[in-house]
């Protein structure tokens, strides 16, 4: 299949995608994480059974905590995320996840261990989440500088700078799609855009732009060496040429994260998930979507002369 030629489809398709990414940001908004919100969370492992999720939400409305966030965690552990919680909170929230008093001689307490406490301020995660945005901006920026730098012995018969900004729009492809996904996730489930998606954001970056410049520079090289008819032909026999190395790069990958998500912690799991919607987007648009702008970028340029 030519894929360059039946460019407009595949325009459509992430045309949809973006779109529908777009407008779930907009109206669901973003679950923000304790860690741009502030607030605490508590990370706390049963010695046996772990209670009933109903039964600890009604233990935590005992202590006016009925807002708190209650997920659960592996077979036994469970994670809590709530405003933020002083030394007396703290204990109250502890002395009601063991349900019972907090008398010495009370009998029937669940026995439970307490592996995470953390509690981060208003202030400090207003500060976080500008600097995180500040971060993703900052490296499309640079990958923009990179491919004009790298490309620019091809500034014929497009230039470097645009082989950049095509690399740039296929990076917001591949943002989008997450954002777009947890943005309905932190509606429906509960999934939070916290420090960890950042991270998976700004590693989806470099993925993406690492599979992009492999089909670009093999462009470049079938320029210089003169291959194809013209410059769209050149690029389809380029993409062509890397196709399977894309998908057998993406699809290791993504083994990889399947099995992280299945069978790794309740803490990682939405993390490997915006992984591996941000590796598969981002294959598909190195393939078909940045390469086919090249050319259609290219006829325009054309149209004009």
């Amino acid at each position: 299949m030519n894929i360059i030629k039946h460019r407009k489809i595949w325009y459509t398709i992430s045309g949809i995608f973006v779109f529908a990414s777009i407008f779930s940001v907009f109206y669901f908004g973003l679950k923000w994480g304790i860690d741009f919100t502030g607030g605490s969370l508590v990370e706390i492992e049963y010695q046996s059974p772990r209670p009933d999720v109903s039964i600890i939400k009604q233990e935590l409305k005992g202590i006016d905590m009925e807002n708190a966030i209650v997920q659960p965690s592996g077979e036994n552990g469970l994670i809590i995320r709530s405003k933020n919680l002083n030394n007396a909170e703290h204990q109250k929230l502890l002395v009601a996840l063991r349900l019972g008093d907090s008398g010495a001689e009370s009998q029937g307490k669940t026995q439970l261990k307490e592996l995470r406490f953390d509690s981060i301020g208003p202030v400090i995660g207003k500060e976080l989440r500008q600097k995180s945005w500040i971060a993703i901006a900052l490296v499309v920026l640079m990958i923009i500088l990179y491919i004009a730098f790298v490309f620019r012995s091809v500034s014929r018969p497009v230039s470097s700078f645009k082989y950049g900004l095509m690399a740039i729009v296929a990076l917001f492809h591949d943002v989008m799609l997450p954002l777009g996904v947890f943005a309905i996730l932190g509606k429906y489930f509960g999934a939070e855009v916290d420090v960890l998606f950042v991270t998976a954001l700004l590693t989806i970056l470099g993925f993406s732009v690492h599979d992009t410049i492999v089909v670009f520079d093999r462009v470049r090289e079938n320029l210089h060496r003169k291959i194809g008819s013209d410059f769209e032909d050149t690029v389809s026999v380029s993409v062509h040429q890397t196709l399977t190395r894309s998908i057998n790069t993406s699809l290791t990958v993504l083994l990889v994260l399947g099995a992280v998500f299945f069978f790794g912690g309740e803490t990682t799991k939405f993390f490997s998930l915006a992984l591996i919607i941000g590796v598969a987007a981002g294959t598909y648009s190195s393939v078909f979507l940045a390469s086919p702008l090249l050319v259609s970028i290219y006829k325009f340029q054309e149209r004009k002369k």
